[in-house]
């Protein structure tokens, strides 16, 4: 079966940096594609970036231009660049993985921007 293990959130102010990794682990057949989503409570979960096995991205409109996403093929590993962060992005992140044999979520991991 597969896991992902996500990590990196935390407390960061306000125009601060973090960056969050999502690993991937278990009988994969193949890996389509991974993405990052969000969720505060009483909203719908939000894709947030999205990346294909070839590369190509794609990201939600309130984040262009300060998130990146990236991942290593040879880890299975995602990950999630946010830099100019600021209080809106809170939010528990959810790492996503598209397989030839399902999709997959991570467990979530809570970012909080605040001073």
């Amino acid at each position: 079966q597969v896991q992902l293990v996500e990590s990196g959130g935390g407390l960061v102010q306000p125009g601060g940096s973090l960056r969050l990794s999502c690993a991937a682990s278990g009988s994969i057949l193949g890996i389509k594609a991974m993405s990052w989503y969000r969720q505060v409570p009483g909203k719908q979960r939000e894709l947030v970036a999205h990346i294909t096995s070839g590369g190509a991205t794609n990201y939600a409109d309130s984040v262009k231009g300060r998130f990146t996403i990236s991942r290593d093929n040879a880890q299975n590993t995602v990950y999630l660049q946010m830099n100019s962060l600021k209080p809106e992005d809170t939010a528990v992140y959810y790492c996503k993985l598209w397989s030839f044999m399902g999709d997959y979520w991570g467990q979530g991991t809570q970012v909080t921007v605040s001073s």
